[in-house]
């Protein structure tokens, strides 16, 4: 199915340095996979963040980037994912990454992001972390123990909020789902 059947005005611009192939999961409310393929660079990054825009605007809030053809993105292409979950969690929703190469999943370890994305190996595994999400409340989330995403020191999260690290003093964010934010 082409793209903009999918996400009216997805393909009327294109960049060869990173080519986007949508496929919608039927099985999962607003959820979208995006097959990567190229790079994202500060150069393209912008050209991501508004073809992506354009399906979280056109209701998708549940998104699966299949990383597995990516193979390499900058700091700013990282700043890209954060700023879709940003978008994505308020129409209660998430992102989910796959298939992430070895050189870019250091990318996103390097700036401590890692631990902020869900991370699986295959659309099954996406899937089904999109079902069970559904069920969760916060009553079964907290309190929650993590590692902060700078210094690695055990912290533990009574309820939801923003709070400061007690080892480096950096200040993180912590939704009622768990996830962690720097903040």
């Amino acid at each position: 199915m082409p793209n903009n059947d999918i996400v009216p005005g997805f393909d009327d611009e294109k960049d060869d340095s990173l080519k986007i192939r949508l496929q919608k999961i039927d099985h999962v409310e607003n959820c979208l996979a995006l097959f990567l393929t190229g790079y994202i660079d500060t150069y393209n990054s912008n050209f991501f963040q508004k073809r992506v825009g354009k399906a979280i605007d056109s209701g998708f809030s549940r998104l699966i980037f299949n990383c597995g053809g990516l193979n390499y993105v900058s700091s700013t292409g990282i700043g890209s994912f954060t700023a879709f979950l940003k978008a994505v969690k308020p129409r209660s929703g998430d992102i989910v990454l796959l298939e992430i190469q070895p050189k870019v999943y250091e990318v996103f370890q390097l700036l401590g992001f890692s631990q902020f994305f869900n991370i699986k190996d295959n659309l099954e595994e996406a899937t089904a972390y999109f079902h069970q999400g559904s069920q969760v409340n916060s009553k079964t989330v907290f309190p929650k123990i993590f590692s902060c995403p700078i210094c690695t020191k055990k912290l533990k999260a009574a309820k939801p909020g923003r709070f400061r690290c007690s080892e480096c003093k950096t200040i993180l964010a912590i939704d009622n789902s768990g996830q962690v934010f720097l903040g």
